[in-house]
């Protein structure tokens, strides 16, 4: 499998002794205060009362309070994955594990990609259970987020005490917005120098199979993330695919260009359109997202602003590379 390595060039940036992710160089901002607050949250309809932590620490020390943190979760959990979407409608992609996986699953590639995990400040990670409610969630700007029951905040608490944290005021400055991009500047972490490593697309994929990760939104709907309604829109899917047949296999992108009302149906084209060029088969879903209209590219200019029902508009197929020569009498080599 190939390597996952960070940037060694790379320099650490620190307010004052608070030192900072690799991934973050601050501009205009001014220091935190580590330490934790502590939210109030009143349950809603059968929902418990909870806690929301709010902890602030500084990098170095980060690690090993992680480490703690995970030990609080159940045995099945889900995996949570936060990365900025691409999507003309919302701001935020969230996925969550399709069925719950095994803590110990989860704190396997937990382990094996950290580094980049804890460094890297344009995704965040975390896990949450439904028995016990729980939720530990690590923002992009490597803020720590505890959603828990209210038995629990005496042993959390007591386990922020041995990192030396207490409850604060605040942690961030209040009248500071600490995600302002006026306030940093997010640079890349990996290092790309050598072909054979991963970059952070390859890296993102592997947590997506890993942990079985899929899109939290309602498939059959189309609303913005304000919950509004948005009927018929544009939507693009990119897939990797790879020859059906034949040796070398060879990869391409597919892309696919639908006016739809759901990500279902969506689905439903992009096997459609699969099934018309059996000479490919799906890799994976590289991504597919909703785009403005005015942001329609130059070849579908001739679409209508407003549409009334389902349709595909384009499909391109683009080959990449051969990829691999497959063995003689394998089962690839014999399909068809």
């Amino acid at each position: 499998m190939a390597e996952v390595r960070l940037n060694s060039d790379l320099e650490r940036a620190a307010l004052g002794s608070f030192l900072l992710p690799l991934g973050l160089l601050p501009c205009s901002a001014t220091p935190p205060q580590p330490g934790f607050t502590i939210t109030y949250n009143t349950g809603e309809d059968e929902e418990p009362d909870t806690y929301t932590f709010q902890v602030v620490i500084s990098l170095e020390k980060l690690p090993a309070l992680l480490e703690r943190a995970f030990s609080l979760l159940p045995d099945e959990i889900s995996a949570i994955l936060e990365l900025d979407s691409q999507d003309a409608y919302r701001t935020v992609d969230v996925f969550l594990s399709e069925e719950p996986i095994s803590r110990d699953n989860f704190l396997d590639t937990w382990h094996r990609y950290a580094p980049f995990l804890q460094e890297d400040c344009s995704i965040g990670i975390g896990a949450n259970s439904e028995e016990p409610f729980l939720e530990i969630f690590l923002d992009p700007f490597k803020t720590l987020n505890f959603h828990i029951p209210l038995d629990l905040r005496d042993k959390l608490e007591a386990l922020l005490g041995e990192f030396g944290l207490e409850e604060v005021p605040y942690t961030w400055p209040p009248e500071e917005d600490y995600s302002s991009s006026e306030k940093w500047r997010i640079r890349p972490v990996l290092d790309l120098n050598d072909p054979a490593l991963v970059d952070e697309d390859e890296l993102l994929n592997r947590l997506h199979h890993e942990w079985r990760l899929i899109l939290d939104v309602d498939p059959d709907c189309n609303v913005d993330e304000a919950g509004r309604e948005l009927g018929f829109t544009l939507w693009h899917a990119l897939l990797l695919v790879e020859s059906a047949f034949g040796s070398p296999v060879t990869e391409a992108i597919f892309s696919l260009w639908v006016t739809a009302d759901s990500l279902t149906t969506v689905e439903r084209f992009i096997e459609s359109a699969l099934a018309d060029h059996p000479q490919w088969q799906l890799v994976r879903v590289e991504s597919i997202d909703r785009v403005a209209f005015d942001d329609r590219p130059d070849h579908l200019t001739d679409i209508p602003p407003r549409r009334e029902h389902d349709e595909i508009h384009l499909v391109e197929i683009e080959t990449i590379h051969e990829t691999r020569e497959m063995p003689p009498g394998s089962a690839e080599e014999n399909r068809g």
